[in-house]
């Protein structure tokens, strides 16, 4: 039973589409999610985001700027490579919704504003990714076929 509902996990019936949006989206996260932890990129690393989130009152700061940076770095990497998509996808599109409710809805909605539109679209992809999966250029798809020969 548990490898029937991982295997519904993993299993996709989409095409080359998952990867190209994959791909992309997974590397737009990865890369925010190396700012707020390691300040590459030119990000505040784990210190500043977690003073920053404090300051807009998202407590403890230090727990929601690894939470944060954690689902979008890690979750990133698991996006490019197709391993647990839906998964992945569904704790970054969470995020993103986070972000904006939290972050950037007092702002209008577009980001040259400080507004939402940027998360807003990255979380749509995020869901299309929860809803098809990381398609046959992934993965799961490996790790479902291993799983349907146990």
């Amino acid at each position: 039973m548990t490898t029937s509902i991982l295997n519904r996990i993993l299993l996709s019936k989409a095409g080359a589409a998952a990867l190209i949006l994959r791909v992309p989206v997974g590397l737009i996260l990865a890369a925010h999610g190396a700012q707020k932890l390691f300040g590459w990129f030119g990000g505040n690393g784990l210190e500043g985001t977690a003073q920053w989130l404090s300051s807009i009152g998202i407590e403890p700061g230090f727990l929601m700027a690894i939470l944060a940076g954690s689902a979008e770095f890690f979750g990133g990497l698991a996006l490019i490579l197709g391993l647990l998509t839906r998964p992945a996808a569904l704790v970054a599109a969470f995020t993103m919704l986070v972000a904006i409710f939290s972050v950037h809805i007092s702002n209008g909605l577009f980001v040259a504003d400080g507004g939402y539109e940027y998360a807003l679209v990255l979380m749509v992809a995020l869901i299309a990714l929860v809803i098809q999966g990381g398609g046959y250029l992934s993965m799961d798809k490996a790790l479902s076929k291993k799983l349907d020969n146990i």
